[in-house]
């Protein structure tokens, strides 16, 4: 719309602002009978007030005659506009007259905004503004008047963004923008020093290149103006020389303009840079509402506006930066910001360059003009800015009065250590020499040695409570090393007694006798009670990693094995790795090192990846022999761990060869009896019932029945392991009522303790048994419980599930579910081939058993894909299982039809080449002989 337009509008646009929305609907109604396209004008600008923030932030003027691309203004070829506003348009231009080649923002004021002496008052200006140089400003080149009367001005072109939009797009720190802001003020500065105030600035003006610098635009531009047309003195509703969202309450009342102008416009874009909008929101966008908020309301501080933000989750920012934004902004920066928007100059900072230097004080940590100097404010200040000098300070003088402290303690304490060491040894001694001193001369053995040192103990060191609570834990060490847990536990209870009520122990018995007593528990089956005992002193373990290293990282790993034992896998990696970076860090303690690679990698297998936990046990028993030799007792566990990966993996050849291993070691190192020599030996046993040896493993499993029921108890986790091995060789026997009692007892157990993964385990040999024993129902329903178990603990897509669903199938089909069995045996191929590998011998058994029913509904291929399971190699022992169901299946197939003979001399094959494998029989034997009745003939032998 042109002027003349505009002026009719705007006081009619004025009046229906004012207006609630009703009475604003009314009035256009009026003014529409008198005047429709009036009235569709006022409708779309009323519009845009509600869609637009910056509504009339711009004059509402009409577009220059002949703006246009290639036109000719001046020596310049117009290209493409750049932007437009009240006073005119901005184009990027080149000189067309073939002086020189230069491209430059040719500004294009609008007729009128000039007095008819313009020619000459832009000549004398332009000398005058050819003195601002400067890094930071965008210099006029030009100005003039083209022969068509249109007024020019030629700047250098800057290719940025405003100064606003690229701290929104970026989010730079608080100190980047204060930097950022610091060039504008130099720019500001320089050209006040040349007597030239901007009167325009705004982030339209302020411009940041690609390489993070300022260009200031248009310096100059409003001193060219200053004529009797047009200048501060311009009315609301005419054509500014200032954008208004800017404007500082002189120009908005027309008063003369001086430096502190620019210094208020400085403040508004600050403030805006800082809390990410303007100083003041008026309900409706109109000039007059801007006007008055401009003169007469108080800006809220730019912190509170961003914690507002943060409150209303508004804006770029994310509340937590908002919030981080605000704690940085409060104080110093609320205050020079509000000093710059002060509403009377007088109050405002009387330069550019004192703001500046408020601005570089804040950033140096020293105290700003904007706030009152008090005493408080002031030290405040000191000790921020020298914070390290200070802490430096500070800490020499407090590591000079702790080192005389801690020697003082150290020797103290050195003291009365060497008086506990004396005492406990000739504790030791005197307890040894009077070794054979037994009524009769009877032989005494190590048991009643330690019974005996415990009575003896409680005598001589009474009045010594720290040296009879050692003593009483190294006793229950000693207990629980031969395996009597309960008589480890009751002393390390009394020990625990005695510890309460010394007053502040030592912190290494304190750390030694929880890691004891959690670890005992531990081995008794009860999780709970060993987290619950040894929680209370991990702040102690923490605070003690640096003077008791070994000790802190012992409790660490206790704690976490503890939590590995009630599932809590997290939290027991955490704890693991805490104590490996302990030992890291301590010198010589490599086996310790290993000790909780080793740990790490049981978390792998607890989540079901079993073939990274092999390659992370392998590397730890190479750093194991490698950094401390092949004979440590630590190699004994890290053996037993390849050997259980490597048989669930199906390579039951190298599970074999770890286990004998780990055995002998166990023999050498601790001997026949213990604890970890029994496990050995019971896993061995585990590979002997695989190879159909099951009578050396049922004498196996008997006699580390026995040692775990005497020491551990009927209800515990490792004796119900024990139970389900036992249970799994009476079924291979054949003898599944006895199977199915030790698999139930098994069950049970686990069920108590909560142990959800061997309870799912449990439960899916429970449906093995129950399946051959004909009962399918009860099988569905064990496997239902394992399968919810299994997935809940390793994912729906595991190789477990895959195992679970295989039995699923092989149950479904015995009671007539055709469909459902097939379900289940396909997602078991599936889920197999991906967790362990499509040559594995669980991907092979789901094959097998899915070729099976579908070849007995006689489905294509079926019979095919059971001929080639049968050529599987059998130098692997589960492999070589698959192939002997695989051959009797299909050839009990083909019984009825015309290869009969051959199916039978398969058979007769099978059978003595079965006999000859495992003449102890076993389930395979058992299923190969029901094929055979399939022919109708009576079973071989």
């Amino acid at each position: 719309m042109d002027p003349d337009r505009w002026q009719r509008l705007s006081p009619l646009l004025d009046a229906l602002l004012e207006l609630e929305p009703a009475a604003r609907a009314q009035g256009l109604a009026s003014l529409r009978e008198d005047d429709a396209d009036l009235a569709d004008e006022l409708e779309a600008l009323l519009k845009l007030e509600e869609d637009e923030e910056d509504f009339l932030s711009e004059p509402m003027v009409s577009p220059l005659p002949l703006a246009r691309a290639n036109a000719i203004i001046g020596p310049y070829r117009l290209e493409r506009m750049l932007g437009e506003g009240g006073m005119g348009q901005v184009w990027l231009a080149s000189r067309a007259d073939g002086l020189y080649e230069r491209r430059v923002a040719l500004k294009l004021l609008r007729p009128g905004l000039a007095d008819p002496n313009l020619r000459l008052h832009f000549t004398r200006e332009r000398q005058i503004l050819a003195r601002l140089e400067h890094a930071h400003i965008a210099r006029l080149l030009d100005a003039g008047i083209s022969s068509d009367q249109q007024p020019y001005l030629a700047l250098d072109y800057v290719d940025g963004e405003p100064i606003t939009d690229w701290c929104r797009m970026r989010e730079p720190s608080v100190e980047a923008r204060l930097r950022l802001f610091l060039q504008v003020c130099e720019a500001v500065s320089h050209a006040h020093a040349n007597l030239i105030v901007h009167r325009d600035l705004k982030p339209s003006n302020i411009l940041v290149t690609s390489l993070d610098e300022v260009r200031l635009l248009d310096f100059g531009i409003a001193k060219l103006l200053d004529t009797p047309d047009v200048g501060a003195e311009a009315t609301r509703t005419g054509v500014r020389a200032f954008t208004l969202h800017y404007a500082a309450p002189e120009q908005v009342r027309g008063e003369p303009v001086t430096t502190m102008t620019d210094v208020y416009s400085l403040g508004v874009v600050l403030y805006e840079m800082l809390a990410g909008c303007k100083p003041y929101q008026p309900k409706r966008k109109s000039d007059a509402e801007w006007e008055e908020a401009i003169l007469s309301i108080d800006p809220i501080r730019p912190s509170a506006a961003l914690q507002r933000a943060a409150g209303g989750q508004t804006g770029a920012k994310t509340p937590a930066q908002a919030r981080r934004d605000a704690r940085l902004i409060a104080g110093d920066l609320d205050n020079i910001v509000l000093k710059a928007l002060s509403k009377a100059p007088e109050q405002r900072y009387p330069s550019v360059e004192a703001m500046a230097q408020d601005l570089r004080r804040h950033l140096g940590g020293k105290p700003v003009r904007a706030r009152p100097q008090g005493l408080g404010y002031r030290a405040r200040k000191y000790m921020l800015r020298h914070r390290w000098a200070l802490a430096t300070g500070g800490a020499i003088a407090l590591v000079l009065v702790s080192a005389l402290a801690i020697v003082a303690w150290q020797a103290q304490q050195a003291v009365q250590q060497a008086a506990r060491a004396r005492a406990l040894q000739g504790f030791m001694v005197g307890l040894f020499e009077n070794a054979g001193a037994t009524p009769g001369g009877a032989p005494l053995d190590f048991r009643q040695l330690l019974e005996e040192g415990v009575r003896r103990g409680e005598l001589e060191l009474a009045q010594q409570p720290v040296a009879l609570a050692e003593l009483l834990g190294v006793v229950a060490r000693l207990r629980a090393g031969l395996g009597d847990y309960a008589q480890a536990l009751e002393l390390q209870q009394r020990q625990a007694s005695i510890i309460t009520g010394i007053d502040d122990p030592p912190a290494g018995l304190r750390l030694q006798a929880a890691t004891d007593m959690g670890r005992t528990r531990r081995l008794l089956g009860q999780a709970d009670a060993c987290r619950e005992a040894m929680l209370p002193l991990q702040p102690l373990a923490l605070r003690e990693e640096e003077r008791l290293p070994p000790l802190a990282a012992e409790f660490h790993t206790e704690l976490a094995r503890c939590r590995r034992d009630e599932g809590r896998l997290d939290a027991a990696r955490a704890g693991f790795q805490r104590a490996l970076a302990i030992r890291r860090e301590a010198p010589q303690h490599e086996a310790g090192v290993v000790e909780s690679l080793s740990d790490l990698a049981t978390l792998r297998a607890a989540a079901g990846e079993s073939a990274l936990a092999l390659r992370e046990q392998r590397a730890a028993l190479a750093l194991l022999r490698s950094s401390v030799g092949p004979r440590h007792p630590q190699a004994i566990d890290i053996l037993r761990s390849t050997c259980s990966l490597q048989r669930e993996l199906g390579d039951l050849h190298a599970a074999e060869a770890d286990c004998r291993e780990a055995l002998d070691l166990a023999l050498e190192l601790r001997g026949a009896r213990h604890h970890a020599t029994v496990d050995a030996r019971r896993q061995l046993a585990a590979l002997l019932v695989d190879d159909g040896r099951l009578g050396e493993a049922d004498v196996i499993f008997r006699d580390a029945h026995a040692w775990l029921v005497s020491r551990l108890g009927q209800r515990h986790s490792d004796v119900a392991r024990n139970e389900n091995s036992l249970a799994i060789v009476a079924w291979e026997r054949g003898d599944l009522e006895t199977a199915l009692a030790g698999l139930q007892r098994a069950t049970s157990t686990w069920r108590a303790l909560d142990n959800d993964s061997l309870l799912a385990a449990g439960l899916f040999n429970e449906a093995l048994v129950l399946h051959e024993a004909g009962d399918q129902e009860q099988a569905a329903k064990a496997l239902e419980e394992s399968l919810r178990l299994r997935s809940k603990r390793f994912g729906a897509d595991h190789g477990l599930v895959g195992t679970t669903l295989r039995l699923v199938g092989e149950v479904e089909a015995a009671r007539g579910h055709h469909e459902r069995a097939l379900a289940a045996l396909r997602r078991a191929v599936a889920l197999s081939g991906a967790s362990y590998g499509v040559a594995h011998p669980a991907t092979r058994r789901a094959e097998l058993a899915l070729a099976q029913v579908e070849a007995e509904a006689g489905t294509d291929g079926a019979m095919a894909r059971l001929d080639h399971l049968a050529t599987l190699p059998e130098g692997d022992i589960e492999l070589r299982k698959v192939a002997w169901r695989a051959r009797a299946t299909a050839a009990a197939l083909r019984c009825d039809g015309p290869r009969r003979e051959e199916s039978l001399a398969i058979f007769a094959a099978l059978e003595q080449r079965v006999a000859m494998a495992r003449p102890e029989g076993g389930v395979v034997v058992r299923e190969i002989g029901r094929w055979r009745q399939r022919c109708d003939l009576p079973p071989a032998g």
